[in-house]
């Protein structure tokens, strides 16, 4: 019974795999070629039961799909229950390769197509169409007018965005695509108790001996910030969340992050550097004087319109005085960039929704690795744990990942032209 690796423990709910099937069918033939030999009066279907833990109704079920069709064994089962609520992040960047690849060839898409490419990536996970288009809006995709037909594709403020953020990247680069000015890059992420890989090597026999606690446990909260010498020295800080719902978003605030901007990101990086960030809502906090934006209170945005005696009657609604402010209002200006400017910086910030255009997102990546390799699930650990795997990011490392992100500017800046050109084309 090796296939079944330790049937006395076949978790309950989970499918069964098809070698798992195919050892019940051997053992229920067993049973029914021996049953006067055990001298049972237990049905065969129930024997198999018993020897291998699992429920009658799923032995009759099994052996009934096999006398139907015995190679129907093989074909994965689905899992059953209900659709997840939540697409994980790390699912967006290949899901935004996917729409631009059929848009720029001109392949009709769907959230049903959306939904078979992440079916085909994890075959285990199953996401509602609400869910996922929910998610996709989030993005920043639409279900609009393509070359030739109604398809998914990126919305129109997010192509500006993102060729605004690009053509301020590569005016920072020279003839031989290197930076004219540093560049920083700063971002904020965390790390749980329990973070482990869910793969290990263990007995056939015996199955695995690592019991992984239920639950993700404390949160360590960490910030950083990477150049193409590696990690900026003395800027890392990490502390325990108060928190255990949500992600480290809820344990930020403007406040916190102005005082690591100022004291310990700013006084350690490269004179004239330029600074690249997320729109995390701690990093765009408004200055007083600032114009306000259309997230602001009705309250703000009115008393900046009368600041400017911008006239608009007084039983307006907050979205006639958003539309005003849309018409007139200058750009806003951040705490961050006030006080970078006046050490020499400049900060820029990455268009909505694309981590892939961030490369500390892919030093996470290694070092949240690294500590899944030596969780032992403790935070003292933990923290040891991080400390070492910081290490593994590498200045080479930096430079690799920080020329890989070049490369995909460089994609995402000729597509978007080509794409343009096609839709140009095929509407003359």
């Amino acid at each position: 019974m090796s296939a079944w690796k330790n049937p006395v423990v076949h978790p309950r709910g989970k499918p069964l795999t098809p070698e798992e099937k195919r050892l019940l069918v051997s053992v229920n033939q067993y049973f029914r070629r021996n049953r006067l030999a055990f001298g049972s009066s237990d049905s065969p279907a129930q024997m198999t039961s018993d020897a291998l833990d699992v429920g009658l109704a799923t032995v009759n079920r099994v052996m009934a799909q096999y006398r139907k069709d015995p190679e129907s064994l093989d074909a994965p089962t689905l899992m059953r229950g209900r659709p997840a609520y939540s697409i994980e992040s790390s699912d967006q960047e290949s899901v935004r390769a996917y729409i631009r690849e059929a848009n720029r060839e001109g392949v009709h898409i769907t959230l049903e197509t959306i939904q078979v490419f992440l079916r085909s990536k994890s075959p285990d996970q199953i996401y509602h169409i609400s869910t996922l288009a929910r998610t996709l809006d989030r993005w920043g995709f639409e279900f609009g007018k393509g070359i030739r037909t109604q398809h998914l594709k990126e919305k129109d403020n997010i192509i500006s965005a993102r060729q605004r953020y690009l053509r301020k990247m590569r005016g920072n680069r020279n003839s031989d695509n290197q930076p004219l000015r540093p560049e920083v890059y700063l971002d904020e992420s965390y790390v749980n108790k329990n973070h482990s890989h869910d793969l290990v090597w263990h007995s056939v026999e015996d199955g695995p001996w690592i019991q992984k606690p239920t639950g993700k446990g404390e949160r360590l909260i960490i910030l950083n910030a990477i150049t193409m010498d590696g990690w900026v020295p003395n800027a890392k800080i990490v502390f325990k969340s108060t928190r255990k719902t949500g992600d480290y978003h809820g344990q930020m605030d403007g406040k916190l992050f102005s005082k690591w901007f100022t004291e310990a990101l700013l006084p350690n990086i490269p004179s004239q550097s330029i600074i690249v960030m997320d729109n995390a809502s701690y990093h765009n906090i408004l200055t007083e004087d600032s114009a306000p934006t259309p997230t602001c209170s009705k309250e703000r945005i009115r008393d900046w319109l009368d600041q400017n005696k911008i006239p608009c009657a007084e039983d307006c609604l907050k979205v006639e005085l958003v539309e005003i402010l849309r018409k007139i209002a200058p750009e806003p200006t951040y705490e961050v960039d006030v006080i970078a400017k006046k050490e020499g910086h400049k900060v820029l910030r990455t268009p909505p929704y694309h981590p892939e255009l961030q490369p500390i997102e892919k030093c996470w990546a290694v070092v949240k690795n690294e500590v899944a390799r030596h969780c032992d699930f403790s935070l003292e650990n933990l923290r040891i744990q991080l400390d070492a795997a910081f290490e593994k990011v590498t200045a080479n490392t930096c430079k690799k990942i920080i020329k890989n992100i070049r490369d995909v500017e460089d994609k995402f800046w000729q597509e978007d032209a080509d794409f343009e050109e096609k839709q140009e084309n095929f509407s003359l």
